[in-house]
């Protein structure tokens, strides 16, 4: 399954819950200040930016977006919201393509990275977000945690939701770090449809050494946009990392530790 092929233009038809699921405000309001107060007045890069959930509301609050996204029916619906002048997008994968301009914020949502299915293709990410930033600048990661801890011995499959008209089944091929989601949509008839996405999970850890890679620093670490505590149990995580500043006095106004040297890596400056 290749990413072009999944995002299509029926899946971006699909694709937009108004005001529902991770389209409700208490899903979405949340993203939007963080990202707002991350950005510190600076313009943003939102990588796999689809049909601007997030990018047309952060857009409207002031602060210039631009997006980078391979499915161009996934685009063509985020241009019934926003024109091009409103948010320009690069059509392209995540991990190589380049925007024009300069950013103090780049961010990646909703677990997208786990759509890069190799952790070469993953770490390339990082130094493509680290590309496009300035000094001091921001790359920011909601991601999902990992769920083997409720995979028996012997099985290779957990459900992850189950609820009216709609049933979340994820199996694990445990040696390569894969997993594949398969959704199960249902009325009262006796058809359902099938929808199968493929990701790479990434353990926490392993996403920090990544991001060390390319030269960033953990900043900070919550469960969620609202700042709540990451904690064992957490199911997911938002993770700002950070470049060294151009001054390295410059303060950081994000809550949680502080990049250290030690933290920073050696700076990739090596073009796509």
């Amino acid at each position: 399954m290749q990413q072009q092929d999944i995002w299509d233009a029926d899946a971006a038809q699909r694709y937009d819950t108004p005001g529902t699921g991770m389209f409700a405000p208490e899903n979405l309001g949340p993203t939007v200040d963080r990202l707002a107060r991350l950005a510190e007045g600076g313009a943003a890069l939102e990588f796999a930016v689809g049909t601007g959930r997030v990018a047309v509301p952060l857009a409207e609050r002031g602060v210039p977006v631009t997006g980078i996204d391979l499915s161009r029916p996934m685009v063509e619906q985020l241009r019934t919201k926003a024109d091009e002048a409103t948010v320009p997008v690069v059509i392209g994968d995540m991990a190589t393509t380049v925007a024009p301009g300069e950013y103090r914020l780049v961010y990646l949502v909703y677990n997208t990275i786990s759509n890069l299915l190799t952790q070469a293709e993953q770490v390339e990410c990082f130094r493509n977000a680290a590309r496009h930033l300035v000094p001091g600048g921001r790359f920011v990661i909601e991601l999902w945690v990992p769920e083997l801890r409720r995979l028996p011995p012997g099985q290779a499959a957990t459900v992850m939701r189950s609820e009216s008209g709609y049933i979340l089944l994820d199996t694990y091929d445990v040696p390569h770090q894969r997993v594949v989601s398969h959704h199960f949509r249902f009325d009262g008839t006796r058809a359902a449809r099938l929808d199968r996405t493929p990701h790479r999970y990434i353990w926490p850890a392993e996403l920090d050494l990544m991001a060390q890679l390319a030269g960033f620093g953990l900043e900070s670490r919550h469960a969620d946009w609202t700042g709540a505590p990451f904690t064992a149990e957490s199911r997911s995580h938002v993770s700002v990392y950070r470049l060294p500043p151009a001054h390295p006095a410059e303060p950081s106004n994000e809550p949680g530790r502080q990049p250290r040297a030690e933290d920073s890596g050696r700076a990739v400056t090596s073009a796509p």
